[in-house]
């Protein structure tokens, strides 16, 4: 059981793919009691009508095993009907997955569930090499950390009085629309693109519906090239969009070159395995640590066949201060904070509510005005729109955190002699080892997982050194020198 359509589809197309004959969805209120697996949603299960719980046409005891998918939901509800569903079918053995389990004073899973039985950190499962590292690029724009305030009598665009007040990170674009905003958001986007990768696939997580397609129209405009060979190289995915939908099984297939790029607000955030997804942006104001577990997550699996090995977060909201709450599991390997005249490309570290809702629908006519704008009168609108105030990149701040996901406060190269030289006594030791390996590679991987980094060095010490001199040189005090 799950409770949106993606989750239930991708499963079947997916990981139980071998059942087969023997397995069906439950779908259009209809039962067919001829299977032996059967995967449904809650809601196709049960109804506020008697004759809508269809699950009461099972036997109580005709099923052995339940797996309840995203259990953090609806199931974790000692009032839901959800929870009818399962204490229907007590008998069978009852399994809850989830990333993200809930324990509030209204929510449980382990009231239920009882205490988990297994679990795997992120930080585990990236160890292990099963999950993808990361790095986190963050952008501070200026009226995003100095607020902004209109002058008295302001008008936006569209001729309304803006209330005279602060507005800050948290009312950009979900009640005050600065256009120019929008603009510098993209463009970073779009040039950290140009120097990586223009077709490596990206998720852009916006405010609302009205904020993802507009961020979708800045990013063609800066993408027109490429718009042009495909229209659906960037693609809004959002609950009323058909279109962008309709492309969603595209855009989550490793294989399908098209869509490349997803503006989206909620509808991507939890379930959507785009395993090939290398850049998540991130430009809404997240403060739910589910929510941003679950963000993340639409990163982390790894494809070697795809040449996904880690992803890169750029956050224009601060959201990744969540890293720094005690219930993150899984830190960033780089923070990089570029500032105005600054790369958006840092220094390169190698690795071998369901419903999405936003203020306004958009119009392709009059000027893209949201619909019901000309209609509001003398009204307050739900959102300002302003294209004249100018907005700018702020400060940049590198850091490097440990394999521990500590920050690391000593030099680069100071931390890096130590984690060398708990590895090698000596230069001899070293050079020992190198020389009986018969891949090189293997030593520099080694190195790396733990905390060696060796790109960033190149930078700091000089780029002609290959990664044999590095170590010598910096941990060992040797010139450069390569047998």
């Amino acid at each position: 059981m799950a409770d949106r359509n993606i989750l239930i589809d991708q499963t079947m197309i997916n990981d139980f793919k071998h059942f087969g004959s023997i397995m069906t969805k439950v779908k259009h209120r209809q039962v067919d009691k001829s299977y032996e697996i059967y995967m449904a949603l809650y809601q196709g299960l049960t109804g506020s009508e008697e004759w809508q719980n269809i699950y009461k046409q099972f036997s109580p005891d005709f099923f052995d095993l339940v797996i309840v998918d995203e259990c953090h939901r609806g199931s974790a509800k000692e009032d839901s009907a959800w929870r009818e569903v399962l204490e229907y079918f007590s008998s069978a053995t009852q399994i809850g997955l989830t990333a993200t389990p809930k324990e509030t004073k209204d929510v449980s899973n382990i009231e239920y569930f009882g205490e988990p039985i297994y679990t795997y950190s992120l930080r585990q499962g990236i160890a292990d090499g099963f999950l993808a590292p990361y790095k986190v690029i963050r952008v501070s724009i200026d009226k995003d950390v100095e607020g902004w305030r209109p002058t008295k009598g302001q008008i936006d665009q569209y001729g309304f009085e803006i209330e005279d007040k602060e507005y800050n990170l948290s009312d950009f674009d979900r009640n005050l629309v600065l256009q120019k905003r929008t603009q510098l958001v993209a463009e970073k986007v779009t040039e950290y693109l140009q120097k990586t990768n223009r077709f490596q696939k990206a998720i852009v997580f916006c405010i609302d519906i009205e904020h993802a397609e507009r961020m979708r129209q800045a990013l063609n405009n800066l993408n027109a090239d490429l718009v042009k060979e495909n229209h659906k190289y960037i693609m809004r995915i959002t609950g009323d969009n058909e279109e962008g939908k309709a492309e969603l099984d595209n855009f989550i297939d490793p294989y399908s070159k098209y869509p490349v790029i997803a503006t989206t607000s909620k509808l991507l955030t939890t379930g959507v395995d785009a395993q090939t997804t290398k850049l998540i942006v991130l430009d809404t104001v997240i403060n739910s640590m589910t929510e941003f577990k679950q963000i993340i997550g639409r990163g982390t699996r790894i494809r070697e066949d795809c040449d996904k090995f880690y992803f890169t977060i750029i956050d224009f909201r601060n959201a990744t201060r969540l890293f720094a709450d005690p219930s993150f599991d899984g830190e960033p390997v780089q923070v990089y904070e570029p500032k105005e005249d600054e790369d958006i490309v840092p220094p390169e570290i190698d690795y071998t509510d369901i419903d999405d809702h936003g203020d306004y629908e958009t119009s392709s006519t009059d000027e893209d005005l949201p619909v019901g704008r000309e209609k509001l009168g003398d009204q307050k609108p739900a959102k300002y729109y302003v294209n004249n105030v100018e907005v700018k990149v702020l400060n940049q701040r590198v850091q490097y955190l440990d394999r521990d996901g500590k920050l690391i406060t000593e030099s680069l190269k100071d931390y890096t002699r130590k984690n060398i030289k708990e590895e090698f006594a000596s230069i001899d030791d070293f050079i020992k080892k190198w020389n009986s390996a018969e891949k090189k590679q293997v030593i520099i991987d080694e190195l790396r997982e733990n905390g060696v980094f060796f790109e960033e060095l190149q930078e700091e010490v000089g780029k002609d050194f290959d990664a044999f001199d590095l170590i010598c040189h910096v941990a060992f005090d040797m010139p450069p020198f390569n047998p």
